[in-house]
């Protein structure tokens, strides 16, 4: 479990958080607190393994306190004065994760103020809390692929994140599988040649988080 904390105008997070908690508080059961993730890709952004949230509390006449932590395999975090339970919160929107923790720290904060934020992501390195579109097949770099905060991935642009196509995949059958709200599986076939060869942008679709890329390889 990895969790990073700072705290801003303190020296030490007994000073930081003495103001603000009371002394003898019984510990919150946050299994009570559980809420349930969302079982399919919105477009919203969501906490995920991987991904780094920045919570700030703060109390009447109390400077904030500014705590920083990556959610782990587990889908969970460690706060300071929740740490007899982790907390879960993989799947969660940073609304519904504020509602949770307001709920949480209420047991030892006076009228507690709560941001929940991401820390900044560029789309590129760590993970994305808006998903990830798998890419297989003939491609350089199979794997997931962080969606960017635009949600403007498309099948060119998810292609070259994977570091392009290897010599023997075939460009006219790229194959698109998507899961709908209902659960239900749809499939598309993209041809880069139409794409490239005659500038039909419009075949360049735009991905969703969860979608699975398959490049084939090509038999002639």
């Amino acid at each position: 479990m990895v969790a990073c904390l700072c705290f801003c105008g303190c020296e030490t997070i007994g000073d930081a958080l003495s103001g603000l908690f009371d002394d003898g508080s019984d510990r919150s059961d946050n299994s009570a607190l559980a809420d349930a993730a969302a079982t399919y890709n919105d477009g919203k952004p969501r906490v995920r393994p991987g991904v780094v949230v920045i919570v700030q509390v703060s109390s009447v006449g109390q400077q904030p306190v500014t705590m920083q932590a990556q959610v782990d395999q587990n889908g969970e975090i460690i706060l300071p004065y929740l740490l007899d339970k982790p907390v879960l919160c993989d799947g969660l929107t940073l609304d519904v994760l504020k509602d949770k923790l307001m709920k949480a720290y209420e047991y030892y904060i006076k009228q507690p103020q709560l941001t929940v934020t991401f820390a900044p992501f560029d789309g590129k390195t760590g993970v994305s809390p808006w998903g990830t579109v798998t890419v297989l097949g003939e491609v350089a770099s199979p794997g997931p692929v962080n969606m960017p905060p635009t949600m403007d991935l498309t099948v060119t642009k998810v292609l070259q994140a994977a570091g392009g196509l290897r010599p023997f995949a075939n460009k006219g059958q790229i194959r698109i599988t998507r899961c709908e709200k209902d659960g239900s599986k749809t499939i598309t076939i993209v041809d880069l040649n139409e794409i490239g060869k005659e500038g039909r942008v419009e075949k360049d679709i735009a991905l969703r988080a969860g979608d699975v890329v398959w490049v084939p390889e090509s038999w002639y």
